[in-house]
């Protein structure tokens, strides 16, 4: 695991430019942006992330307590068994979405649930701040290229209430960079992680905190023909 060490570092340093970005974002809006440590109003139902994020979380979710662990792993056990119940019965270990067709996504996941995730606090706060994954830090704001394309042009319905941000200059970063640098470290974990590179392999927060990394194996489904 000492190489994936490494390189979960490197990720993290990537992730920093994410952190520095929304950070700078913040003070350039000031109260018209909402979005900050603390707030859970978007900590809600279930989406994807990438197998490095999960790598990411649990590198997090590790570092706390027992008794909180057990907390979580609850929670965590409670969503995964309404996925099997509901949608896919054969959903299990290591809980891949790419086992499945994209359009059936929505339905293990609706955008109307909003059931808080198993890794918030009573009080609301995220348990593994600094191990979330890149869509929670980006999540909330715009983001504007600095070549000035627009990679996402929605935002949190608490932000900007009486301004546009895509005309904020300010607000844009090196996202086509960042995302070109995020895809060639996850194609390096899944080469150190399967043996083989990837450029998709997607599951979800309740999985992540579940996952055996170090007895990883895919579902012969995903792997590469001999």
């Amino acid at each position: 695991m000492t190489a994936l060490a490494a390189l979960l570092g490197r990720y993290r340093e990537l992730l920093a430019e994410v952190d520095a970005w929304f950070l700078r974002c913040s003070r350039l809006a000031g109260a018209a942006m909402a979005c900050q440590r603390g707030c859970s109003a978007c900590c809600r139902g279930l989406f994807d992330i990438t197998l490095l994020d999960a790598f990411l979380l649990q590198d997090g979710f590790l570092k706390l307590s027992a008794s909180t662990r057990t907390g979580i792993r609850k929670r965590a056990d409670n969503r995964l068994l309404l996925i099997q119940q509901s949608v896919w019965p054969d959903f299990d270990s290591p809980w891949l979405l790419n086992v499945y067709p994209e359009k059936q996504w929505d339905v293990a996941m609706p955008d109307e649930d909003e059931t808080p995730c198993p890794l918030l606090a009573a009080e609301g706060g995220c348990l593994v701040y600094d191990s979330r994954p890149m869509t929670c830090r980006l999540h909330g704001i715009p983001m504007v290229d600095i070549s000035g394309e627009i990679l996402f042009d929605e935002w949190c319905s608490l932000n900007f209430v009486s301004i546009d941000p895509l005309q904020l200059e300010g607000l844009r970063a090196p996202f086509n960079e960042i995302f070109r640098q995020e895809q060639l470290l996850f194609r390096e974990f899944t080469r150190l992680l399967t043996g083989d590179i990837y450029n998709e392999l997607d599951t979800l927060i309740p999985a992540a905190v579940l996952l055996d990394f170090k007895h990883f194996r895919l579902p012969d489904c995903l792997k590469p023909c001999a």
